[in-house]
């Protein structure tokens, strides 16, 4: 059987692990290969993003790696033009960019509340306002962008950069997916829990563990209606769904990942 996402040209963000294992970025890279997308995997460190495309490589897959600061139009710009002048489309975009920086309204410094920002949020607009006029040429075109559920829910964390950021990316998500709804180009969020990521590790041990990384996996485990985290590969596959005409329906989504935790009241 073809893979879901035969002949199409995926452009991943984000798709280097900011540390050992698998990040959302890097599982998602290698599993839209698997399923035969041509994968442009874009970080912003090159080592990072270079391991991702050889694991897609030694798989036998298509992939190349693309070094860039999303934060940047330039680079932004110059990335769309290389995949367009290589490969003559775009038929996925996906935004997986993200950091977290502790700190509540008052704690967080305003170069924090910029940093991320820009990484998390600016970054989607620059991708997608890059993007999307080569989509509406084609007629079609999937975006799909991480959020995560802390832009609709408290989860005990005092991360407001971090919060107004994701809830940011839905309203971004839900304007692009109906200005664009009739020329063919869906957009659709991801909204992760509780993950088990490298990307959690530095910021959070501190918090939920008092740097104990293992304390701090327990913990957010406990507070998971499953009883453990979810993991990079949950988010990677509700986003080939997103990516694949499977969707073909689904635009302005808001799809959560989080087993169960925001049905809990407490």
């Amino acid at each position: 059987m073809p893979g879901r996402l035969q002949g199409k040209v995926a452009i991943v963000t984000g798709a280097g692990s900011s540390g050992p294992g698998w990040g959302n970025g890097k599982a998602t890279a290698v599993l839209f290969a698997r399923e035969g997308a041509h994968v442009v995997a874009v970080d912003l460190k090159r080592e990072a993003v270079e391991e991702t495309v050889g694991i897609i490589r030694d798989e036998g897959n298509r992939g190349e790696a693309y070094v860039a600061d999303v934060t940047e139009a330039a680079d932004v710009d110059g990335l769309v033009r290389h995949c367009i002048a290589t490969h003559g489309r775009i038929d996925v975009l996906h935004n997986n960019v993200g950091i977290v920086e502790v700190g509540g309204p008052v704690a967080t410094e305003e170069a924090s509340w910029d940093r991320v920002v820009d990484v998390n949020l600016k970054s989607m607009y620059l991708t997608c306002k890059a993007v999307l006029p080569q989509m509406e040429r084609q007629g079609r075109g999937a975006i799909v962008n991480i959020s995560s559920i802390a832009g609709i829910r408290w989860l005990g964390v005092p991360y407001v950069s971090y919060a107004a950021s994701k809830a940011g990316i839905l309203g971004l998500t839900q304007s692009i997916a109906m200005e664009y709804a009739k020329k063919g180009v869906r957009a659709n969020a991801i909204l992760p829990g509780l993950m088990n990521t490298p990307m959690i590790v530095k910021p959070l041990a501190g918090i939920y563990g008092q740097g104990d990384v293992d304390k701090m996996v327990a913990a957010r485990s406990a507070q998971c209606p499953t009883g453990k985290m979810g993991d990079a590969w949950d988010v990677a596959y509700a986003a080939l769904y997103l990516a694949s005409d499977e969707a073909k329906y689904v635009t302005g989504a808001q799809l959560v990942v989080d087993g169960g935790l925001t049905c809990k009241v407490v």
